[in-house]
């Protein structure tokens, strides 16, 4: 006599190509979903799949062109260079509807999770849109950031559910990002959405942890910026993650500062721990990766880019990290600053494991 058991759902989760964020912090997601017994199916192409793929070498990884966003050399015209790209960004949005449409046929998939991307809707099957970003910060002000919030919502719309990696109330890392005066109907909030996990007792290895990150040209901009002050501090411990998960490279750079190209989850978790302080853009992953290992950390936003430099003002002015442009950066001076600086720590009893039971009540569903 045969048992037969029912076919495992098949989730399909599609990271954003903007920055290497989206891909990290679907990773605690695709644990779950694994958990709760799903078979996962990722679609990404570049350093996201590269970077997954180490994370999740057994998963299978579809090929699936991203926006190709490029960015300008100077912060100043940072949002005016997106604009002019909004058409090449619709143009991916409808490929990807057409994608979708023969790969979930082709696939079997049960279910959809876009994490940021307009186009993976689907009539038949549930998907959920995540966005930290219901309303688009600009450098424009107030009128094109009402327009843009108008379009994200009618794209969330389409979606079955949005989810929003933060907490509903306060403390919360997003502010008026994803705490609009109105929220789609279908909104969830997460809460912190991290791969990291908390160790008492670590002992501390470095002085600084700096996490190069985000678009180019600004990723390299900032990368050599660092250098060149690092080499001016001798005696400093400090290591150095380029961001770079398609290389794999580590040299010193002078006594007691090593460079990687890159740290999977684990490394960069035990990193983190053993380092004093934290230097990072203001990129909204590795805001909810410093809460959750209650870090702090000097934070450098991407120049011209609205939404980290809103998010460097708004959580120095809560306490939670100390923040700087660019242009006015000075490795001396911020650490010296952060002697003083009234960290205020932002763990307070919040549940960071919150998204789970999101993520389990949405497997029952399918």
């Amino acid at each position: 006599m045969s048992t037969s058991f029912p076919a495992r759902k098949k989730v399909l989760i599609v990271p954003l190509d903007w920055g290497l964020g989206h891909a990290t912090r679907d990773i605690p997601l695709i644990h779950e979903l694994l958990n709760a017994g799903c078979e996962v199916v990722i679609a990404a192409e570049g350093k996201h799949a590269a970077l997954l793929s180490r994370e999740f070498p057994e998963l299978t990884i579809l090929p699936l062109p991203g926006y190709h966003i490029t960015y300008s050399q100077k912060g100043l015209f940072f949002g005016l260079k997106i604009l002019q790209q909004v058409p090449k960004i619709w143009k991916a949005v409808q490929y990807e509807q057409a994608w979708l449409r023969k790969t979930a046929a082709e696939h079997n998939i049960s279910a959809v999770i876009s994490d940021n991307r307009f186009g993976l809707y689907h009539s038949s099957i549930p998907t959920v849109f995540i966005s930290h970003q219901l309303l688009i910060k600009t450098p424009f002000g107030g009128l094109t950031e009402r327009l843009l919030q108008k379009m994200n919502y009618r794209f969330i719309n389409r979606y079955s559910a949005c989810w929003i990696p933060d907490f509903a109330g306060e403390p919360n890392l997003s502010g008026e990002l994803a705490h609009p005066s109105s929220l789609p109907d279908n909104t969830s909030y997460l809460g912190c959405l991290s791969r990291f996990e908390p160790k008492d007792g670590v002992e501390k290895k470095y002085d600084l942890l700096a996490l190069i990150s985000g678009p180019e040209p600004q990723r390299t901009n900032l990368e050599e910026l660092l250098l060149a002050q690092i080499k001016q501090m001798p005696g400093l411990k400090v290591l150095i993650v380029s961001g770079r998960p398609d290389e794999a490279s580590e040299k010193e750079i002078i006594p007691g500062v090593t460079q990687v190209s890159h740290l999977d989850a684990k490394a960069l978790n035990e990193a983190m721990l053993a380092a004093d302080m934290v230097l990072s853009r203001s990129g909204y992953t590795t805001l909810m990766d410093l809460a959750k290992l209650d870090k702090k950390a000097i934070l450098i936003p991407t120049p011209g880019q609205s939404e980290q430099e809103y998010l460097g003002k708004y959580l120095m002015q809560k306490g939670y990290f100390y923040s700087v442009p660019q242009l006015r950066f000075n490795l001396r001076e911020a650490l010296n600053a952060t002697r003083t600086f009234p960290f205020t720590p932002f763990r307070q009893g919040q549940n960071m494991d919150a998204y789970k039971k999101v993520v389990r009540d949405f497997v029952k569903t399918l």
